[in-house]
């Protein structure tokens, strides 16, 4: 019952800064830990940062620390991801998902978006 959403995906240069949103609504009108995933061709998916579901923890992977910020807006329980810096290697579809709890595996959580694309080109 719960719907997960992103938007916010498209084609940026290298270098450059690009920010997602994902917004999950339905079920029990709680807030939700939330995190993000990306897949890029050929290549498994992979964790990328979450928040709990009162916004005061976070986890990022080391691949994007420093780079990337998730954040969200408790009102409205969308989260957003802040991108930075962003390589190449970057580009990939890009989900968000949500669950119980915070956690870095994709089994953590029950409900996920459709994706969103995100290219970067050199």
């Amino acid at each position: 019952q719960v719907r997960v959403i992103e938007s916010g995906g498209g084609l940026v240069q290298a270098g450059g800064s690009l920010r997602l949103s994902c917004t999950a609504s339905g079920g029990t009108g709680t807030p939700l830990a939330m995190g993000w995933f990306r897949q890029a061709q050929g290549k498994e998916r992979e964790f990328l940062t979450a928040v709990s579901w009162s916004g005061s923890s976070t986890y990022y992977a080391s691949s994007v620390k420093g780079r990337f910020t998730i954040s969200r807006d408790d009102v409205g329980n969308t989260v957003f991801l802040q991108m930075n810096s962003l390589k190449p290697e970057d580009t990939a579809m890009y989900y968000c998902a949500a669950g119980p709890s915070l956690d870095n595996s994709e089994i953590g959580y029950d409900y996920w978006g459709q994706g969103t694309q995100v290219t970067v080109s050199s």
